[in-house]
């Protein structure tokens, strides 16, 4: 049997008859073509026979002599180029408006915001969790259906280039970075390079004629948005203020479309003032593309964050705000500035290195150790080696509460403590990264 290697279009037609997609040979939905990624440690192309006996119509492979064993094969040079390649073809095709969106704090949750919104008037196709990368992207856009209205596209990056290189896929039509902190520093190299990565999302756009949201209110966002061209021009879109009213431990935000215009009041589930950004951004958008004042106060209102983004639990007797998705040193700085404002008794952190920072680990930790001497806590717990080198032995509390300080190697040292030594009536707040799994400790 000979194996011809298939173009774009004709696998476009075959999509077309067939627009579900898996790349798990475990997960093989009738009908839908398997795509045989290749990864450190697997090769999908093992896999590929076995997808078709499972239920896929299709599997896309990119060794000749798999392709060969079944006329339902499809030869490609490379799956995950044909992958990224299709979702461009399919983008373009749709023909509808697309909004990317990155940042190095808040840009799930400013998309979740935004999707809410536009939701409230048209129909939204935007990102699932956390799929914002070189596979998530294009799956994400070769779920769009003549039906959507408008795509929400969030886009990660841990390297340079990485946007830059979504963006040729995302092909989008409005941009918004959510800010830019010191986070990755081990792949980006320095603040900098953070800068230029995500700022290739304002090189695409500007390039290509098309628009991006500002956040007016950070200056670093002005001056990459300068830098490449664009001008500020607050009659040119929807200008929102926004100002915090109170936190209890939710934000509830005022916000108005320009200095005429009434102010709105907002209660959210959200926990952390630095929200309000994210919040102005979803309300921006939002009446750009037509959703009422009262519709964003609707959907702002009733957006509940998930996933360990900032949720307040009631466990037992004790209130825990966790955070506990990521971390890096601008993100845990903010989350405990808010934490110091939130009253609570017996006040507790458990917090988790903070990974990917390179050569800037070790400082960087430090100085969230120095923050924490600032504030007024019963119980400090850190996990984690990069904490455990940061923590001198003249570390203590100023004036104040006297601070039990512990440091644990990981989050199973602190379950065992846990059970050791139960913590009641307390509010704690738990952050780290993702590697850290101090998520598991609100089941605790």
């Amino acid at each position: 049997m000979t194996t011809e290697i298939m173009n774009t279009e004709r696998l476009y037609s075959i999509y077309q008859q067939h627009p579900t997609l898996t790349t798990d040979s475990r997960n093989c939905p009738e009908g839908s073509i398997f795509f045989a990624l290749k990864g450190a440690t697997f090769d999908g192309n093992l896999f590929a026979v076995q997808a078709l006996e499972k239920g896929c119509a299709f599997a896309v492979v990119d060794n000749p002599e798999v392709a060969k064993q079944n006329e339902r094969l499809i030869l490609v040079p490379d799956v995950l180029k044909a992958l990224q390649e299709l979702a461009a073809y399919h983008r373009k095709e749709w023909g509808g408006p697309v909004l990317q969106i990155t940042g190095t704090n808040g840009k799930t949750t400013t998309k979740e915001l935004i999707a809410a919104v536009l939701s409230e008037g048209k129909q939204v196709l935007y990102t699932e969790g956390n799929l914002n990368n070189h596979i998530g992207v294009p799956l994400t856009l070769l779920r769009i259906k003549p039906e959507h209205d408008i795509a929400v596209i969030e886009t990660g990056a841990n390297h340079p280039g990485e946007i830059a290189d979504l963006c040729r896929i995302v092909q989008t039509d409005f941009g918004l970075i959510t800010n830019v902190g010191r986070a990755h520093l081990e792949g980006f190299g320095s603040f900098e390079g953070v800068k230029q990565t995500k700022g290739e999302l304002y090189d695409d756009l500007h390039n290509r004629g098309k628009r991006i949201f500002l956040n007016a209110f950070d200056d670093d966002l002005l001056q990459m948005a300068e830098e490449r061209g664009f001008v500020l021009r607050k009659d040119a879109l929807p200008y929102v203020e926004g100002r915090v009213s109170g936190v209890t431990p939710f934000v509830e935000m005022q916000w108005r479309a320009g200095v005429d215009e009434a102010w709105h009041t907002v209660k959210t589930h959200l926990i952390g003032a630095y929200n309000i950004s994210n919040l102005r951004a979803a309300a921006t958008i939002g009446l750009y593309f037509g959703i009422a004042p009262e519709q964003i106060d609707h959907a702002l209102a009733a957006y509940k964050p998930s996933n360990s983004r900032s949720e307040l639990r009631e466990v037992g007797s004790n209130r825990l705000i966790v955070d506990a998705y990521n971390a890096n040193p601008s993100s845990m700085a903010a989350a405990l500035t808010n934490f110091a404002f939130i009253e609570g008794a017996h006040k507790m952190v458990i917090l988790g290195d903070m990974r990917e920072l390179g050569a800037e680990s070790q400082k960087e930790h430090k100085r969230i150790i120095e923050q924490l001497e600032e504030m007024e806590l019963e119980r400090i717990w850190l996990v984690g080696e990069e904490f455990a080198k940061g923590l001198t032995p003249d570390f203590s509390k100023g004036e104040g509460a006297m601070s039990t300080i512990r440091t644990f190697k990981d989050v199973e040292e602190v379950k065992a403590a846990l059970k050791e030594e139960p913590i009641a009536d307390s509010t704690i707040l738990i952050k780290g990264s993702n590697g850290m799994k101090l998520y598991q400790l609100s089941d605790n």
